[in-house]
């Protein structure tokens, strides 16, 4: 198990799960901490990496495409201070990090992870109920109704028609975007998929967002929604091929402890690499015990 601890949260890596846990700091923000532990799956993972600085580093997970509802309605607009997949880590912790990426690395490489974008959600998304109060309303998703609550900040020709309901299934696509300079930001529930010319002050199905620090908070409920809805890839999916015959067993392979195999000579990376993958491929078939496994796996491990 690879374990990393500071002050902005905890990341745990058990061979399967990246397991992330945000810190109690006063500078941890509010999306995090409404958010929660996130239990993200080696499958949903594209790559790991940590970036050294001057006085602190950055470990960082980078998800595959159509994986996070959070970050299918956010894209790359997240702040750092927001992002649940970024980890401020102090200088003398460089370490534990750097140990904690090739501990995510090796299982990638050894389950054959596909980097991938993905067609279904493979974390679930915030929790439900979920409620965020910013900018010109309350917005609360039961998994079946959005409620928006209007406040003294709301333009009067939104909030005269009182608050509003919608149901899950009137909801098209969902839309959300942070305050850039002065251009405010907004959370909108497209009830059809033709665009919407109405500005987010005017929308009774959107919330005007002014740059203030809870802003990020609507990003939840906005994910929860989304989480709900057909993800956006799975239309285009196509039915699965037959799967593919699997690889005859080379020497290396029936012997896999054996650092002298083909597969290995020369310290080839590209061959090793190969031999790491079919390794996987054995020990998951059953082939392979664990015991085997993890000893083939360390050999090659040294020599990479």
């Amino acid at each position: 198990m690879a374990e990393i601890i500071q002050k902005s949260g905890t990341w745990t890596f058990d061979g399967d799960t990246v397991r992330i846990v945000p810190g109690t700091d006063k500078g941890v923000s509010p999306l995090r901490k409404a958010l929660g532990e996130i239990a993200v799956p080696l499958g949903a993972l594209a790559g790991v990496s940590f970036e050294a600085g001057r006085r602190s580093g950055r470990l960082r997970l980078r998800l595959r495409e159509g994986a996070d509802p959070l970050l299918q309605i956010t894209g790359s607009r997240l702040g750092d201070s927001s992002d649940p997949y970024l980890l401020t880590v102090d200088k003398d912790r460089a370490g534990v990090a750097e140990y904690v990426v090739d501990e995510v690395r090796n299982a990638l490489l050894l389950d054959q992870v596909e980097s991938g974008p993905v067609d279904r959600y493979l974390l679930p998304g915030p929790a439900l109920p979920v409620t965020a109060s910013a900018g010109d309303a309350s917005v609360t998703f039961d998994g079946e109704r959005i409620r928006l609550e209007w406040n003294w900040k709301t333009e009067e020709s939104k909030s005269s028609g009182g608050p509003r309901t919608l149901a899950l299934s009137e909801v098209a696509a969902v839309e959300w975007l942070p305050s850039a300079g002065l251009e405010n930001g907004y959370l909108r529930f497209l009830t059809s998929r033709a665009p919407v010319s109405t500005p987010p002050k005017y929308d009774p199905h959107a919330v005007d967002l002014y740059g203030f620090r809870k802003d990020p908070l609507m990003a939840l409920v906005g994910a929860a929604v989304v989480a709900r809805l057909p993800h956006p890839r799975a239309t285009a999916a196509e039915p699965a091929d037959t799967p593919a015959p699997r690889p005859s067993l080379t020497k290396a392979a029936a012997n896999p402890a054996d650092p002298t195999g083909p597969a290995a000579s020369g310290d080839d990376h590209d061959a090793l690499l190969r031999r790491l993958r079919e390794l996987g491929e054995l020990h998951q078939s059953g082939i392979l015990t664990a015991e085997e496994f993890s000893t083939a796996k360390r050999a090659i491990l040294k020599r990479l």
